[in-house]
């Protein structure tokens, strides 16, 4: 965190988390593609196989960011108030809906936005049609005509809960919330969300050590099926201390404000894939206008295409993969559209949502993560019929 720079070394700064944020995701990318970690390939894997092992690769890496977004609040490095999803309002229409046309479209397009980057680092020419459709979406709902009915209709249904829609607020009450935010008179208040952190993940490991009596589960003895979720989980801390500390100054010195760099919201933000297709794709198409610059979340994008590519190149499994009949072709399409949608309405994807937001024990996340869910299953219903 730095107090005031000059505009050159402001500049200087905006490139160093560019960069770090491209090797942060660089590294997404390679793990994801070598360990085949994939939020949506969990959840389908539970209804079809009753395999629960990336399931618990997801939930050691909600566990670990929690205590990791923890003490980073505890030690003053990120400001809880100050992230992309710190608000005060409950969109429980946008949460629902879009969670649900997310779920649906992830399993109709064969990945979420993290494994859609995923496989286009592999040579999977699906996901690069996925990408541009995607990203088209999600940038008419964010500016364009399906941004009209966010705004004027969606995001207007909400409930406001003073101290913050977070799941302290829940537990101890209006007052506490607040303060579980900010300072409290006997103690650093930031230790009761580390405190909690802590628990979900005892729960999450007790849970999975169960599961080791499972005949269908005799994989999970393997210690390597929890790393991914947990090197996953370390990134995502990461990610939020580099935006929010690293790139945190308390004078901009053009806008004279607080500022956190390169961040598309103007707030601290981790990891998310929705959005910042969108964004790489009118960085794109307006490359040569000066006010486009790149920003956190694009950047972001090509690092894990980029961290991908290279992991195949060393396990070999890079080659061209396009669709099998005009049917595959409609399902992706679709798909690509319905998670570009969704996952603007729901204000993140499986990762923007279901990891990074729910580190902060947003309440918009959870609700967003049990749609995705049922969304999940209901595409997963839908896919089934159309290949019948």
């Amino acid at each position: 965190m730095f107090n005031t720079l000059t505009e050159t070394q402001a500049v200087w700064l905006s490139q160093v988390v560019l960069i770090l944020g491209f090797v942060l995701t660089f590294a997404l990318g390679f793990l994801a593609q070598s360990t085949h970690f994939c939020t949506m390939g969990a959840v389908i894997d539970v209804f079809s196989y009753g395999s629960w092992t990336r399931a618990c690769q997801v939930l050691v890496a909600m566990g670990v960011s929690m205590i990791g977004f923890a003490v980073f609040c505890a030690y003053g490095w990120v400001d809880p108030l100050k992230t992309l999803y710190a608000t005060d309002r409950l969109y429980w229409l946008s949460d629902a809906l879009g969670g649900t046309l997310f779920g649906v479209g992830m399993v109709l397009a064969s990945g979420c936005g993290n494994k859609t980057l995923v496989r286009m680092g592999t040579g999977n020419l699906k996901s690069w049609v996925v990408f541009l459709f995607m990203g088209f979406a999600a940038l008419a709902t964010l500016k364009g005509i399906t941004a009209v009915v966010r705004v004027n209709w969606l995001d207007t249904a909400f409930v406001r809960i003073n101290g913050g829609v977070d799941l302290a607020h829940f537990m101890f009450g209006p007052r506490l919330s607040t303060i579980t935010y900010s300072l409290m008179r006997f103690a650093n208040a930031e230790w009761i969300l580390l405190g909690f952190g802590v628990g979900v993940m005892v729960i999450m490991v007790a849970w999975i050590m169960s599961l080791l009596t499972a005949p269908h589960e005799r994989e999970l003895q393997r210690l390597r099926s929890f790393l991914p979720g947990v090197g996953v989980g370390l990134l995502i801390t990461l990610a939020w201390g580099l935006s929010g500390y690293v790139g945190h100054v308390m004078e901009h010195p053009v806008s004279l404000e607080e500022a956190y760099l390169a961040s598309s919201s103007g707030r601290i933000e981790s990891l998310s894939f929705v959005a910042p297709m969108a964004y790489l794709i009118d960085w794109l198409i307006y490359f040569s206008d000066q006010s486009k610059l790149l920003n956190y979340g694009a950047v972001c994008a090509l690092g894990v295409i980029a961290g991908s590519f290279v992991s195949g190149c060393f396990n070999g499994s890079l080659r061209w993969e396009g669709f099998g009949s005009p049917t595959d072709l409609g399902l992706h399409l679709i798909g690509a559209i319905l998670m570009g949608i969704g996952g603007v309405l729901a204000m993140g994807c499986t990762f923007g949502q279901g990891i990074s937001s729910l580190s902060t024990l947003s309440i918009n996340a959870m609700e967003v993560v049990v749609f995705i869910v049922l969304g999940a299953w209901l595409g997963f219903k839908i896919q089934m019929q159309a290949l019948e």
